[in-house]
């Protein structure tokens, strides 16, 4: 499988187009530009499918999940405003992509993954292609409340709600990201941790996220 760790000028010049290509939708945070721009995201890809890569798509992982679209990737790691040695928890490891994106802005990244085959591959592959994180299988809709607080939540799962047990999870001061909705489409929604007990929440653009599934979701 070494084929997967090549890195060529096609694959260097693939990257800088897909940057400039968020530039121009609108992702202006050079911390994740450049973090876009140094993922190797071919190598979440099948050799046949180099081809897709980088191309703003979201892409089939299995087992009913998607490897997500670079814009949604980005835009989610943009509004968590992410600073180095942020402790981050991201609900919903799937292909790893997200993770690395948010290793490369210095994140310390606590990931949760419910469908074991994705987890088992995640926490194989990352490491190998110089990204570690702390992985961890099950139910993302309930956080990882023995590792908490975090500094910021990142969910990459449509929910039905924002679920109040991840909000417990958050520092004061701490920002989540989730998009809720239904199961077609969802609101991106950000939530800062003002108090204890106090959230300031925002509702910004539409997307389409595979369901979360869980105890506190669908």
């Amino acid at each position: 499988m070494a084929y997967k760790y090549i890195d060529n000028y096609r694959e260097k010049g693939a990257r800088k187009k897909l940057v400039e290509e968020l530039k121009k939708k609108g992702i202006d945070d050079e911390n994740v530009l450049q973090a876009i721009g140094n993922v190797k995201r071919h190598y979440f890809f099948d050799e046949t499918f180099w081809n897709q890569a980088y191309k703003d798509i979201a892409f089939p992982i299995g087992e009913g999940q998607t490897i997500s679209q670079p814009y949604t990737v980005a835009y989610q790691s943009q509004l968590l405003h992410i600073n180095k040695g942020d402790k981050v928890l991201e609900i919903g490891t799937g292909s790893g992509y997200q993770t690395c994106v948010l290793l490369e802005l210095g994140a310390k990244v606590y990931t949760i993954e419910r469908q074991e085959k994705l987890y088992n591959h995640t926490r194989q592959v990352l490491p190998h292609i110089g990204y570690n994180a702390n992985f961890f299988v099950g139910d993302g809709s309930i956080g990882i409340a023995k590792h908490a607080p975090y500094d910021k939540i990142i969910v990459t799962a449509g929910a039905p709600t924002v679920p109040d047990v991840l909000l417990k999870q958050l520092n004061i001061g701490g920002i989540l990201v989730i998009p809720v909705g239904d199961e077609k489409s969802q609101k991106m929604v950000t939530v800062l941790k003002v108090a204890e007990h106090d959230y300031e929440k925002i509702v910004l653009d539409t997307f389409r996220f595979v369901p979360l599934v869980g105890d506190k979701a669908w």
